[in-house]
């Protein structure tokens, strides 16, 4: 019977296929992260661990979990939480659950622009608090979607998407950076592509769609906050620490664009000092994959992948496969 941990609960979907193919597995009863202590005591003498973004996977919880160990099963899309250079050096398989995510990620990215753009959020609780006393002609000015310019920063699949949901919907023109040539975006929604400067200082909006990576982190800081328009809305549904959060609290402040909607932060579950008293940000908890369809494709993935690794195959979307100790 195999050994097998869950790190914490899942959707159904992918519990009962675990449970159909292996009977029982422990699982973290506890709708937290796990500490790190708890991880290292849970994983030990494990044959398959399922894993979250939260949970931090280095050298140390590979080694507690012992040589025995097949895979540890992200369920995400990103595995920055993993070392997985470290995992290829013991022989232990990572795997990642890509593609569901793509639409509600990029739906999410334009609710946020929408919400943003208009002030929803600020005006629902100036109507809740009971200030409205009727329409006028100078409340919660926002800004025009249709027609204006998108930039795109990340031209990967949930970018991409952002801009063709965007440019066929609203007309709006898209302006993209990335390090390849997206002929496909290019051809249905006559994006252009541009250098950094160039799509900073045209675009009405910024969306951010990059992989976290040292390159990456602080993508947007002071300098390019100072690049865009005053009336420019900052989207980022990527990776927290793309975004200097120090220097965009200064931007909003100062008012050097109009407003931020974050579904990720810099030190998640900590908010850096001062965001959260901005009226113009918009900060909901890291749900942009939070649908019922997309998490529950992410457990069947994860559970599909667990499965295959520990019954001799390469799973379909494991991340290391070059890495991995012959």
């Amino acid at each position: 019977m195999a050994n097998i941990y869950v790190t914490r609960e899942i959707p159904e979907g992918g519990l009962k296929m675990l449970r159909d193919k292996f009977g029982k597995f422990d699982m973290n009863s506890e709708d937290r992260v796990l500490t790190r202590e708890e991880l290292l005591k849970n994983v030990r003498g494990r044959d398959a661990v399922l894993c979250l973004l939260t949970d931090k996977i280095d050298d140390g919880v590979l080694a507690a979990a012992g040589p025995q160990c097949k895979i540890f099963s992200n369920y995400a899309v990103g595995f920055n939480n993993i070392d997985t250079a470290a995992a290829g050096k013991r022989g232990v398989m990572i795997t990642n659950t890509p593609g569901v995510l793509t639409d509600s990620t990029a739906d999410m990215a334009v609710t946020l622009l929408f919400a943003c753009a208009r002030r929803v959020v600020e005006a629902d609780s100036f109507t809740r608090a009971g200030k409205f006393k009727g329409w006028g002609p100078m409340l919660f000015l926002g800004q025009d979607i249709t027609g204006r310019t998108l930039g795109i920063i990340g031209a990967g699949r949930i970018g991409s998407d952002v801009a063709t949901k965007m440019a066929k919907g609203f007309r709006m023109k898209i302006l993209y950076v990335d390090k390849f040539k997206n002929e496909q975006l290019e051809k249905e929604t006559g994006a252009k592509q541009v250098d950094m400067a160039t799509l900073l200082k045209e675009s009405d909006f910024v969306s951010v769609h990059v992989n976290l990576t040292p390159e990456t982190t602080h993508l947007i800081s002071d300098k390019e906050f100072g690049m865009m328009k005053p009336t420019c809305v900052l989207i980022n549904t990527s990776r927290g620490p793309v975004v200097d959060e120090k220097a965009l609290v200064n931007a909003l402040k100062a008012k050097k664009i109009f407003s931020a909607g974050l579904d990720v932060f810099e030190a998640e579950p900590t908010l850096t000092q001062g965001l959260a008293d901005l009226p113009n940000v918009i900060i909901p908890p890291h749900i942009a994959s939070a649908t019922f369809w997309t998490r529950t494709r992410m457990a069947k993935i994860a559970a599909r992948n667990l499965i295959d690794a520990l019954e001799g195959r390469m799973p379909e979307f494991c991340v290391n496969k070059d890495l991995l100790k012959k």
